[in-house]
């Protein structure tokens, strides 16, 4: 049985590399990581969340809008992220509730679902 995830990869189109990184590198704060260099050619970068760590790859013609698939990243303080986000007017939509944990999501800027998760 699988112990823990790797890495998740989503998609953003091509030439739209450099707006992502200022997403998930700058607005987000994600660390970039070195990739190795078999897969350098393909383009997109990798980040590390945690124990874990994101590959954003490179593809064209998805409709990412249209998708329920999404990366959930736990945080600290919800209220911080709603603000910030806000700040670069992403709109935020406001998920169910969990048990043990409150949440929203929001589109990136490529249509990508994103959700952020705090733990009570």
């Amino acid at each position: 049985m699988p112990i823990e995830i790797d890495h998740v990869q989503i998609t953003v189109p091509r030439n739209c590399e450099s707006q992502a990184k200022k997403f998930y590198c700058e607005i987000l704060g994600l660390k970039e990581i070195e990739k190795p260099d078999n897969r350098k050619k393909n383009g997109g970068f990798w980040v590390q969340v945690g124990t874990a760590q994101l590959h954003v790859g490179i593809e064209d013609d998805v409709d990412r809008s249209k998708t329920k698939a999404h990366t959930a990243y736990l945080v600290r303080d919800l209220d911080i992220w709603r603000k910030r986000l806000k700040e670069y007017d992403f709109e935020i939509i406001e998920s169910a509730p969990f048990p043990n944990a409150t949440a929203f999501e929001f589109r990136d800027p490529f249509g990508n679902r994103v959700e952020l998760i705090q733990k009570f």
